[in-house]
C-alpha cells in the first residue's frame, strides 16, 4: 500500500447545535476540535461518516453544492439559520462509489439530502472558512459492526490521498444520562467504557485480529450498554478502524455535559 497521506479521526460532535451556540458544557470539546484542526495538514477534501444518517445501502452525497439539514428540534431560532457554504466533490464521490462497487457493497448517489449536524457542526468549528470540499456518507441500517469495518476496509486506497476521513459520532451517547443526575455509579460506567475504548483503539499489544474482535463485540465491554443504549454514535468508529487497521496514535479526551468523551486519531 502507498504511503498514508490521509488522516483518520473518530470525533465527538456534541449535542445538536450547542457547540456553535456557545454552550459552556461543550467548551472543552470545541477547543479540542479547533486545536486538532490546527495540528493537521490542511486536507484537500473531507469525507464524513455521520451517526445521523442510516440507509439500506451506502449512500453518498454527490451534490456539488450540498445544502444543510437542520436535523434537530427545540433549539433557538438562530440554530436553524447556521450557514456552512461548503462545496461537494462529485468526482471523489464517484470514485468512492466505484471502490465500493468493486467490493460488491451496494451504493446509492444522493443529490437531495443536505449535510446533517454531525457534519456541519464539527466542520464549522474545525474549518470555519468552509473552503474544503466535503462528502457525507451514510451508515447502514442495522448498524452491524462488522459491515462497517468492512466499509472502511473497502476504501483504504483513499489513504494515499490528502483527505481527512471523519467518523462523526460520540464515544458516550445516552441522552437520558446527559440530562439526569450524575452519581458515582454513572461516572464509573462512563469511565469504565471510555477506558476500555481507549485500550481497544490504542494498545500496541493487541493484534489487529483482537482489536477487530473487541470492536465487533463492543456491547460486552464494561458500561457499554449504559454509554450506548443504541449504537449509532459508536459505529463511525468502526468505519475509522476499517480504514486504519492499526492502533490509533493520538487521543483527545474532554468532558461534554458532565460526561467523559474521547476522540481517536490515526495519521
Amino acid at each position: 500500500m502507498a504511503e498514508q497521506k490521509a488522516t483518520i479521526a473518530f470525533i465527538s460532535h456534541g449535542g445538536g447545535p450547542l457547540p456553535l451556540l456557545g454552550d459552556p458544557a461543550h467548551q472543552e470539546m470545541v477547543g479540542s476540535l479547533q486545536s486538532l484542526a490546527k495540528e493537521l495538514r490542511k486536507p484537500e477534501a473531507i469525507v464524513v461518516f455521520s451517526a445521523h444518517w442510516e440507509e439500506p445501502e451506502v449512500s453518498i452525497i454527490s451534490n456539488a453544492r450540498p445544502s444543510l439539514y437542520y436535523d434537530y428540534y427545540g433549539f433557538p431560532e438562530e440554530s436553524y439559520h447556521i450557514q456552512y457554504p461548503v462545496s461537494g466533490n462529485p468526482s471523489l464521490a464517484n470514485k468512492i462509489q466505484s471502490l465500493l462497487s468493486q467490493k460488491h457493497i451496494p451504493t446509492k448517489m444522493e443529490n437531495a439530502r443536505g449535510l446533517d449536524h454531525g457534519v456541519f457542526v464539527p466542520l464549522k468549528l474545525m474549518y470555519p472558512e468552509a473552503d474544503i470540499p466535503v462528502i457525507q456518507i451514510s451508515l447502514l441500517n442495522g448498524l452491524d459492526p462488522e459491515k462497517h469495518i468492512q466499509l472502511g476496509r473497502a476504501l483504504r486506497s483513499l489513504l494515499s490521498e490528502n483527505i481527512l476521513i471523519l467518523g462523526s459520532g460520540f464515544s458516550f451517547h445516552n441522552l437520558k444520562a446527559f440530562f439526569g443526575a450524575s452519581d458515582q455509579q454513572s461516572r464509573q460506567l462512563n469511565e469504565s467504557f471510555d477506558d476500555w475504548l481507549t485500550e481497544t483503539c490504542m494498545s500496541a499489544s493487541l493484534h489487529e485480529f483482537e482489536r477487530a474482535e473487541r470492536l465487533m463485540e463492543w456491547q460486552n465491554a464494561p458500561g457499554a450498554l449504559y454509554c450506548h443504549p443504541r449504537e449509532e454514535h459508536l459505529i463511525p468508529l468502526h468505519i475509522c478502524y476499517g480504514f486504519a487497521q492499526k492502533a490509533a496514535g493520538k487521543r483527545l479526551s474532554f468532558d461534554v455535559m458532565g460526561k467523559r468523551a474521547s476522540c481517536f486519531i490515526w495519521s
